[in-house]
């Protein structure tokens, strides 16, 4: 016999876990940890050694929340109204106002990226930048979005010392994205290999680079941060690659023994240093790239110059 339930009995409220909340609101499940963590944006309900549940009335602020956060409205805010303790809607910023980052001179794309950074949302950053990069390329993706982002986050960190969590935030859907964006290259012909400086821990600039020349079906080696001289020596003699690019980033970073150290090969593998943190006094061999831009066409002019050599 089917089960005929009385439609006047009270039903069981349906409550959900933190994963299907997530794919509900479009969040990472972490954004909606962290809204729990810090503005008691949680499960209603949690009974001790249970799953943390979310029901009905929790997605109805959390729904606020994202609402109120994607307008504008700083987090500590949207959170303080989605929970009932303003009779008002926080009022949204204007359209230079910088009230979720200092991007006074930024364009709505940019303000977009960071409203979900400050969101901690990764899923709408890490797709806005994986959708940019496909229609418009590395390089304006960087100098556009990208390097506005990462300058304005920072500035943030410096005035307040707060943000740590969306800098690493940030840093991660960068990364991604340009992971995601960079194809496969053919194996022929010698690599470039991107390494930073020995104690330099900055390697996004060296993956825009990498995805960049894949861009131009130019293939490349990442060492990653902060690789010894002796370590570069070594995969430059088993490698011999078209072109090596450091990078520094501090003046701490940026003396000249990792460049000195690098062995003679045949043909002459051409050396590209980028970043702020080079020192002057250089060996005559290094070659500075003052962009990305122009990063990429020296070693883009180097990888085929090799090319050219070898098939002579």
């Amino acid at each position: 016999m089917p089960l005929i339930l009385d439609p006047m009995d009270p039903q069981p409220e349906v409550r959900l876990s933190v994963a299907a909340v997530a794919q509900r609101l479009g969040i990472a499940p972490a954004t909606l940890r962290t809204w729990d963590r810090r503005y008691g944006l949680g499960p209603s309900e949690h009974l001790a050694g249970t799953h943390r549940r979310y029901g009905e009335q929790d997605l109805r602020r959390l729904r606020a929340m994202r609402q109120l956060v994607l307008q504008g409205v700083t987090p500590a805010e949207a959170a303080r109204h989605a929970l009932g303790s303003s009779g008002q809607p926080p009022a949204k910023p204007g359209r230079h106002g910088g009230r979720v980052l200092p991007l006074p001179e930024a364009d709505d794309v940019v303000r977009g990226l960071a409203r979900a950074a400050m969101a901690l949302d990764a899923d709408a950053l890490t797709g806005a930048l994986t959708e940019h990069l496909g229609r418009h390329g590395v390089v304006p993706t960087w100098e556009g979005l990208i390097a506005p982002l990462l300058v304005s986050v920072g500035q943030r960190w410096e005035k307040t010392g707060e943000g740590v969590e969306v800098e690493h935030l940030v840093s991660d859907c960068v990364s991604a994205a340009l992971t995601r964006h960079q194809p496969g290259c053919a194996d022929a012909g010698r690599p470039v290999l991107l390494a930073c400086a020995p104690d330099d821990l900055h390697t996004l600039p060296l993956q825009a680079v990498g995805a960049g020349l894949a861009e131009r079906g130019v293939a490349s080696r990442m060492l990653g941060a902060s690789v010894p001289a002796d370590a570069l020596a070594a995969a430059t003699r088993h490698l011999r690659p078209s072109a090596v690019m450091l990078w520094s980033q501090t003046p701490a970073t940026g003396g000249p023994d990792p460049i000195a150290a690098l062995p003679v090969t045949r043909p002459a593998t051409v050396v590209v240093v980028g970043g702020p943190g080079w020192r002057t006094d250089l060996p005559a061999v290094a070659r500075r790239a003052s962009s990305l831009g122009a990063a990429l066409d020296l070693l883009d002019v180097a990888s085929s110059a090799q090319a050219l050599a070898s098939s002579g």
